[in-house]
């Protein structure tokens, strides 16, 4: 299925806003805090602070933008995504286009100028392995899942070089925390959207693991890695005892959530634990914020 020949003369505001995905953004916005704050080593500086956050929300916005144009035709197939803006035929793809590649250029440059050359580079490198990397495989490989884990790991890393001007051994903590989280958040969104992933002829996971009980052992191995990884932070001296307390607990609830879906295999523990993994991702990273303010 194509996207519909007919289009509308304009494109709405609330189409221009769908096309930057809000809640991703919002979520890419958070953990580029996260980076910022763990990184700052003196007293923070609101500027600096704001300057990295929309830089890199409009990086992460124009992705996104331009993600929609580069799946337009499979959103159009998909019952979740076809009333997207392109997908529905509200809007043209030059203008997609036009949007996408605005955002990305004003936020790059924001970055550059005010956050520094590291941080522009990183969120550059976000940019292109989401669009030109994790995008195309999706429609080839369940491993696409593993490969867009890598940008959707480094927007800590883009506010950590943007606070401190350096890429270290703590940004390369949080890459893994980040990296580690997203495999069982995704798996739960394509096993409940399995049947629409299917029909938009993308090979995910659940998709190609009819049983399910592949999807369910990765899940629990990557929330356990997870759970141990989380608590690197405090071995590390990037954070205290009462983050050490709260990942661990949490940790454990988002791993029990991993294993219910594993041993189940049922719709219901699957959006159970996509569910917890927004849970856990926000907490964790309130945690991480407040250990350090």
């Amino acid at each position: 299925m194509s996207t519909p020949a007919v289009l509308a003369p304009s494109a709405s505001l609330a189409d221009f806003l769908e096309l930057t995905k809000p809640r991703i953004t919002t979520l890419v916005v958070l953990t580029a805090l996260v980076g910022f704050v763990m990184a700052s080593q003196t007293a923070i500086v609101a500027a600096p602070l704001v300057f990295a956050l929309v830089g890199t929300g409009l990086v992460a916005a124009g992705a996104s933008a331009l993600n929609m144009v580069l799946e337009r035709d499979t959103d159009a197939r998909m019952l979740r995504t076809r009333n997207r803006p392109l997908a529905a035929g509200r809007m043209r793809p030059a203008e997609a286009v036009g949007f996408g590649l605005g955002l990305t250029t004003l936020g790059l440059a924001v970055l550059y100028w005010l956050s520094g050359p590291l941080s522009a580079a990183v969120a550059f490198l976000t940019w292109f392995t989401y669009l030109f990397c994790y995008t195309p495989l999706k429609r080839r490989t369940s491993l696409s899942t593993l490969v867009g884990a890598v940008p959707g790991a480094l927007p800590p890393v883009i506010g950590w070089a943007a606070a401190r001007g350096a890429v270290d051994g703590g940004a390369f903590v949080l890459f893994a925390i980040l990296f580690l989280w997203q495999v069982p958040h995704f798996l739960a969104i394509a096993w409940i959207y399995r049947d629409d992933y299917m029909r938009g002829g993308l090979p995910m996971l659940p998709v190609v693991d009819a049983e399910g009980r592949l999807t369910g052992r990765q899940t629990v191995v990557h929330a356990f890695a997870l759970l141990l990884v989380s608590l690197v932070p405090t071995g590390a001296a990037m954070a205290g005892r009462a983050y050490l307390v709260g990942a661990l607990l949490l940790g454990a609830g988002f791993l029990a959530f991993s294993l219910r879906l594993a041993l189940l295999r049922t719709l219901a523990a699957a959006r159970s634990l996509f569910l917890a993994s927004v849970v856990y991702l926000t907490c964790l990273c309130a945690l991480l914020i407040a250990d350090r303010i």
